[in-house]
């Protein structure tokens, strides 16, 4: 079985150091199952290959498994396709031969191990229970692109059909840790088989690669239940465990950093203005259905509902019980069936793809970006400008240079803990225009508080259009 994985990052032989394999060695790792390789078919500045191939020992494998040292001779141990296709084999090679990779520790070179880069990664021969629709739910929307090609049961014999295998090309812009996680945990998904036996401790592998993503996943209930062979009270603990995603502790403390961002901004109800600046945009820009990306409490929500033009509103956020606590501020159980109609609250994330989020004429990102580390910000990008594609997207963040005007905030401290960073006007601008190039928008600014004419306004707003 093969897997490869390419960048064109400019220099490409980085990927030596993010997978600490030197591209001009070839290693050999031994398994209980056989040998893996890892090699560089092609390491160049431009572009860059690593290679895994694994040579599973079929009889090795089925003689091991004889009781009080005999050996089995069923045909079927014999006769079969692991040796060939992408499985459990291939995903427990990866999670050691790359296991330092995969816990996005590069030492020498950090940056790039927190940078989303361009991947190409292909598999050869991958059996797919489910096909084609399977694959791309899966990998959709962690952000790939994907080409699969069937394989023939018998090229001579076109009329014998497809076999369950398939070709498989991704491509997208992620951090190789991300990369080699999905990998990890959604090959042996693919195949909904594992060569070993199953327990507790795999619930606790699936939770610890799969943690980061899994959770928002819109596929996490087949995942779950394929990783762990359809051990249900496994699963099931799993989703239990993913669902509770924002414990009571960390919601009191995100509210409290609310309020410390609000008292900050109190003297000019800034809050308020913001509100009623991203209303407007969506007024003048015609739109009937919105979508409020990481919508909170969902005061924007419960505002957009007061405009009669709006025929729809979601509001979309990753916590569960801020979701709730939206719920309770719009009375959506007190509301008509006509006005319930009007309103939906959903669970999902930013930065993975979510065919929901297709389909509305504008889509608000207020007060987010910041909350984001700079690297995923890429993959934000693609999930709400490439893929979802509103005609127009409103987006607010703090204008860091209007920092100095709070006098309550001391000096070069954010206005909120859990930012990442806070910009310039100079520095969103530059982001904006980067949208507008890469997906085709217009973008138009507007100040949101007062304009200072040194430091201009407290909140800047981008609206993106097309």
């Amino acid at each position: 079985m093969l897997l490869t994985i390419s960048t064109e990052h400019a220099p490409a032989t980085d990927l030596g150091f993010l997978l600490h394999k030197h591209p001009d060695n070839v290693r050999t790792v031994a398994f209980p199952f056989g040998d893996a390789h890892v090699f560089f078919p092609e390491a160049g500045d431009q572009r860059c290959t690593a290679a895994v191939l694994v040579e599973v020992d079929p009889i090795g494998l089925i003689r091991r498994r004889g009781r009080k040292g005999q050996e089995s001779f069923s045909l079927a141990g014999y006769v079969n396709d692991r040796p060939y296709v992408a499985s459990s084999f291939l995903s427990v090679v990866v999670g050691k031969v790359f296991g330092t990779a995969m816990s996005g520790r590069c030492d020498q070179r950090p940056e790039l191990a927190d940078t989303a880069l361009p991947f190409d990664v292909e598999v050869p021969v991958l059996p797919i229970r489910g096909g084609e629709p399977v694959l791309r739910s899966l990998f959709e929307p962690l952000g790939y692109e994907i080409e699969a090609t069937p394989i023939p049961l018998d090229e001579e014999f076109p009329g014998w059909g497809p076999s369950r295998y398939w070709s498989v090309r991704l491509t997208g812009e992620v951090r190789l840790a991300d990369l080699l996680s999905h990998l990890y945990v959604l090959l042996p998904v693919l195949d909904d088989d594992k060569h070993y036996w199953v327990g507790e401790d795999e619930a606790h592998k699936l939770l610890d690669k799969g943690g980061a993503w899994l959770g928002l996943h819109p596929a996490r209930e087949l995942i779950s239940r394929r990783y762990l062979k359809h051990r249900r009270s496994l699963a099931n603990d799993v989703l239990a465990r993913l669902a509770d995603d924002t414990p009571d502790d960390l919601v009191e403390v995100d509210e409290e950093h609310d309020r410390e961002e609000e008292q900050v901004e109190e003297r000019i109800s800034l809050n308020q203005q913001r509100l009623d600046a991203v209303t407007a945009a969506v007024i003048d820009a015609g739109a009937s259905r919105v979508l409020d990306l990481e919508c909170g409490e969902g005061r924007l929500v419960q505002a957009l509902l007061k405009v009669p033009q709006i025929a729809h509103v979601t509001g979309a956020d990753v916590s569960t019980r801020v979701l709730e606590r939206a719920a309770d501020r719009i009375h959506i159980d007190d509301l008509s069936d006509r006005q319930r109609e009007r309103v939906a609250l959903i669970q999902a994330g930013l930065t993975y793809r979510d065919g929901r989020f297709a389909g509305f004429d504008a889509a608000t990102l207020i007060e987010v970006i910041e909350h984001l580390d700079e690297p995923r910000l890429a993959a934000l990008e693609q999930v709400v400008f490439a893929h979802a594609a509103p005609a127009t997207v409103i987006v607010t963040t703090p204008n860091q240079e209007h920092n100095v005007r709070f006098e309550s905030l001391p000096a070069g401290q954010f206005r909120h803990r859990d930012h990442r960073f806070e910009w310039t006007r100079a520095e969103f601008t530059h982001w904006a225009e980067h949208i507008t190039t890469a997906h085709d928008y217009r973008v138009a600014f507007v100040p949101i508080g007062p304009d200072d004419p040194e430091v201009g306004p407290p909140t800047q707003m981008a609206v993106f259009s097309r």
